[in-house]
């Protein structure tokens, strides 16, 4: 069994070495159509035993995910970005279901590095060499499309899941988006889209959700309930549309209508998909109840998150902040030292755990730990933070020697 690696790059020579390294005992051929890159990209990739093709950017990635995959020999294809990894401990399984004669496409869970309230998320990037099977819509261009054709026809197929985290993404950082202008390209995209596709489900949860980060609530909420309506009337559900459509809408509803928001969550959280998926969901339906002052429902929520994903550092975060509200404290302490292994470079942790072993008379620890704290602070660019810190504690604890 062949298994082909398809890639689209342009300017990657920062990440090709290390997305390439992470496939070398998985795939059987890299195949890597370069748009147009000025600086070692296509040398690195060469060096890695890719076979490199070009052509002039087309204007949409879905075009050259096409050319790419027109370009494979596998009965297998992989499709990753050079800001992604295959995670190595998850190949076995990843074989185990390759082998299966009745599978088309393999959905694999992708680690988002940086979305601390949505890290995970799926994709359909692993799939069977079929020759119907293509790439279709702007900017985050996906197959889900063809394959939906092609299982109308060929119905015996059927799509799987990889429910152990497959793909390390390192592409929403805030400071990689940024550099990206991510934004932009998302609005011009998604406007162009939905002009010739109005009330698209997609790009009315893509353009929805940036509308109300940039604060269009009502423009935003508008989009995304046009998505809704679309959906519900559609003969073919995307289930990962839904959630991204309701998960959205209780982001923008949170401040002005809390009582719907609350049952747009909940919409969400019913819906079939993975827990680890699903986590945003969760924490943000817990953070209303904990507002709302319904501490038992918010805890038991946050516990769903730490149980299902403990390598998630805001659900042991924010464990802590409800634990010692209820006045929990060897359950606070216990969180935040939870969230502390997971990153030790994470100031408000560092704060909190300090501040709690002060009240537990700690007071060297306390001391050390708020150090670090205003140390983290300032090494991130956040002095305003670090400054308010010292000065509530002026007075309270000797930050000295």
């Amino acid at each position: 069994m062949m298994i082909s690696l398809s890639m689209i790059v342009r300017d990657e020579e920062e990440l090709i070495g290390s997305c390439l390294s992470s496939v070398k005992d998985f795939v059987d051929e890299i195949v890597i159509v370069d748009t147009g890159s000025k600086d070692s990209t296509i040398t690195l990739a060469e060096a890695a035993g890719a076979k490199v093709h070009h052509m002039d950017w087309p204007g949409d990635f879905a075009p050259a995910r096409n050319y790419a995959l027109n370009l494979v020999h596998g009965d297998w294809v992989l499709v990753l970005d050079a800001d992604e990894q295959l995670n190595s401990e998850c190949i076995p399984v990843l074989k185990s279901l390759i082998a299966l004669e009745d599978v088309l496409v393999i959905n694999l869970l992708r680690y988002e590095v940086g979305a601390a309230m949505a890290p995970y998320s799926m994709v359909s990037r692993l799939f069977r060499n079929h020759p119907r099977i293509s790439w279709n819509r702007p900017y985050h261009s996906i197959i889900d499309d063809s394959v939906s054709s092609i299982i109308a026809k060929e119905p015996t197929w059927r799509l799987v899941d990889c429910l152990s985290p497959a793909l390390i993404h390192d592409g929403y950082r805030e400071e990689v988006i940024k550099t990206k202008k991510k934004s932009k390209k998302l609005r011009e995209s998604m406007e162009q889209w939905l002009s010739l596709n109005p009330g698209d489900p997609y790009a009315c949860a893509k353009l929805g959700a940036l509308e109300v980060e940039e604060g269009s609530i009502e423009k935003g909420l508008n989009l995304l309930q046009e998505g809704l309506q679309k959906l519900q009337h559609s003969s073919q559900k995307n289930v990962m549309e839904e959630y991204e459509l309701l998960f959205c809408m209780g982001i923008a509803l949170s401040t002005i209508d809390p009582d719907k928001a609350i049952y747009s969550y909940q919409r969400a959280i019913k819906l079939p998909l993975d827990d680890r998926v699903i986590i945003g969901a969760r924490l943000n339906l817990a953070g209303l109840y904990m507002k709302l002052g319904d501490l038992d429902k918010a805890i038991n929520l946050t516990e769903m998150v730490t149980n299902s994903a403990p390598e998630v550092l805001l659900g042991w975060f924010n464990l802590g902040l409800l634990k010692r509200k209820i006045g929990d404290i060897d359950s606070a302490l216990s969180a935040y030292i939870n969230a502390e292994k997971i990153n030790p470079m994470h100031p408000e942790t560092c704060q909190n755990l300090a501040l709690l072993r002060f009240g537990l008379g700690d007071i060297n620890a306390a001391r050390q730990g708020l150090r670090k704290a205003i140390d983290l602070f300032i090494t991130q660019g956040r002095k305003d933070k670090a400054n308010t810190l010292v000065n509530d504690l002026a007075g309270i604890i000797n930050l000295g020697d």
